[in-house]
């Protein structure tokens, strides 16, 4: 038997471990985050908390709840709408965390931060992106709408590494999103052009699993001192 297929004959084994290896991670960055906004009041770590909360979710809610649930299509496809609406609200946040102050009134500043006049854009740009993907039974408006999310955040976060280069953090966030915008450009071809070749899909989830790692252990150093 080779590795290949033993991957495939274990898979739900390996699904439920690359689950509970983010979740756990996102666990860690948020109950971190949540402490250090308390102690600064940084309107940006509110959202980037915000967007490991939603990621730690959508894994959770897919690949654990997913396995053990009756799936039926019903379920499948409540289950798939909701890890794409999840997972789309996480890049919206962690894009959000660093263009805020640009568009976001003072005002605004003290609202919940799940809930504003312009994160309710997002809120509804997650639902119709996620429900075109179960009505097209695909993940391609989700895997565009992150390699945009990416694309964008990875530029501002040069910025700010360009900027603060002695610090630690910018580069880790800049390194990470540049991860997040290839491994979603990855998804985009194997989904539409490679038949979801599992090699390469395997080659993802390792790069899914740095990209958070590379968010932890910056949030580590920066909480730490």
């Amino acid at each position: 038997m080779n590795i290949a297929s033993l991957i495939m004959e274990y898979k739900w084994i390996l699904e439920i471990c690359y689950a509970l290896i983010i979740s756990s991670i996102c666990m860690v960055i948020v109950i971190k985050t949540d402490k250090f906004f308390k102690l600064s009041l940084h309107q940006g770590i509110r959202y980037f908390r915000n967007a490991f909360f939603f990621y730690g979710i959508a894994f959770i809610g897919r690949y654990i709840f997913g396995l053990f649930s009756d799936m039926n299509w019903q379920s499948a496809l409540v289950i798939g709408f909701l890890f794409e609406y999840f997972l789309i609200m996480a890049g919206f946040f962690l894009l959000y965390s660093l263009i805020y102050k640009k568009i976001e009134s003072p005002k605004e500043q003290h609202l919940t931060s799940l809930m504003n006049s312009k994160i309710i854009v997002f809120h509804v740009m997650a639902i119709i992106l996620a429900i075109l993907d179960q009505i097209f039974k695909g993940y391609s408006f989700m895997f565009f709408s992150q390699m945009i999310i990416f694309a964008c955040a990875s530029y501002i976060a040069y910025k700010n590494f360009k900027k603060n280069s002695k610090k630690e953090f910018p580069k880790f966030y800049f390194l990470a999103t540049i991860i997040g915008f290839v491994a979603w450009s990855l998804n985009f071809a194997v989904a539409l052009y490679l038949h979801w070749n599992q090699g390469i899909l395997i080659n993802i989830g390792m790069m899914n699993i740095v990209f958070f790692l590379l968010f932890l252990y910056g949030v580590l150093k920066v909480t730490q001192k």
